[in-house]
């Protein structure tokens, strides 16, 4: 399998505590991820050193109708909206695949 879609988002949070709130949500919504999304291959918050207030995510997907459908779970609309109140600005850089190695799905029975 080769994941097709892919983004990194830069995310700029209000202070400290908004940064706790922040990654928090992030760690719910995970859960809906990791149980609802098979075509999600990878979905990464990432802190960044000596940027306490800044996150990056890192997020591939199969294709970019898995994608689509990433933005439609219920889980990731209350992600949307929630975050609001605690970043000051988004910065979202789309990627497509070229080449490279990603995981592959286990071997069936």
């Amino acid at each position: 399998m080769t994941a097709g879609f892919g983004l990194v988002v830069r995310f700029t949070l209000r202070d400290a505590a908004a940064a706790a709130a922040f990654d928090e949500l992030v760690s719910q919504t995970l859960d809906g991820i990791r149980e609802h999304e098979a075509g999600t291959v990878v979905y990464v918050n990432h802190r960044v050193p000596g940027e306490p207030t800044v996150r990056v995510f890192y997020e591939l997907y199969e294709s970019r109708a898995a994608f689509d459908a990433h933005e439609q779970q219920p889980h990731v609309q209350h992600f949307l909206v929630a975050r609001e109140q605690h970043v000051t600005a988004t910065e979202v850089t789309l990627l497509e695949s070229v080449d490279g190695k990603v995981p592959e799905a286990p071997a069936g029975p």
